[in-house]
């Protein structure tokens, strides 16, 4: 089995999901006392929040850069970013190691599409929903038909992440507001809903909406368990 790379903390809540995500899935495909080969690089999130809302991501890049090399001299085999946001910098991160990086969102579009789904809704930070990193990969690289909430609600789907979910806080007011943005994005014609945050599962569940839900930390962690476990060590994604 190959050694997992994964450059977590952001936030610590949503790392320990991959973490757990990550071991379970190993037991189960190999069974008996299996447990993941993994080591973690864990960064301090209000360094690396002050960084995204004041636009220094070059500074963001180098610490993420910083992350992927020690994981590299550590002995991973390949790196996984536990976060949706940080992969704008998915080309830096891998420019930067000699080892293959598994992007979220390729994972995550695999299985919308293994689903036999095309047009989807997408939730997450501000950053996420609204720039091309993220949401231009999904529709230029994998075909898929992205729709987003319009911009009050995108307000309320970031604030709720910053200021509850990556402090470990779930409120079921603001589970209301997010079932009620999912709701309309199924109106729109979402034929399911990718939780572009890792931090989101914490806060909704599969019956709260009437579609599929992509949830992004488990389709992840458990892709991350696929490729330890295949045959060719060379494999890149």
């Amino acid at each position: 089995m190959k050694t997992i790379g994964l450059i977590g903390g952001m936030s610590w809540e949503s790392s320990i999901e991959y973490y757990r995500i990550i071991n379970e899935t190993t037991k189960a495909k190999l069974g008996g006392l299996h447990s993941a080969k993994s080591v973690m690089f864990s960064v301090d999130f209000a360094e690396v929040e002050a960084l995204q809302h004041q636009s220094r991501w070059q500074e963001a890049a180098t610490l993420m850069i910083e992350a992927a090399k020690s994981l590299e001299r550590s002995g991973a085999n390949f790196v996984i970013l536990c976060t949706n946001t940080m992969h704008k910098l998915a080309e830096e991160i891998q420019a930067s190691i000699q080892i293959p990086f598994l992007h979220i969102a390729d994972a995550t579009a695999q299985r919308v599409q293994a689903n036999g789904m095309r047009r989807v809704g997408l939730l997450g930070t501000r950053f996420t929903m609204e720039e091309d990193f993220y949401r231009g990969r999904l529709i230029h690289k994998h075909g898929l038909d992205v729709i987003v909430p319009n911009d009050d609600e995108r307000a309320i789907v970031h604030r709720v992440i910053y200021e509850e979910l990556c402090l470990g806080i779930v409120n079921s007011k603001s589970r209301e507001q997010y079932v009620d943005v999912m709701t309309r994005l199924v109106q729109a014609g979402a034929e399911g809903i990718i939780l572009g945050c890792t931090e989101i599962e914490l806060l909704v569940e599969d019956e709260d909406v009437a579609v599929p839900l992509f949830p992004t930390t488990r389709i992840h962690a458990e892709a991350a368990v696929e490729f330890a476990i295949a045959t060719n060590q060379s494999q890149h994604p």
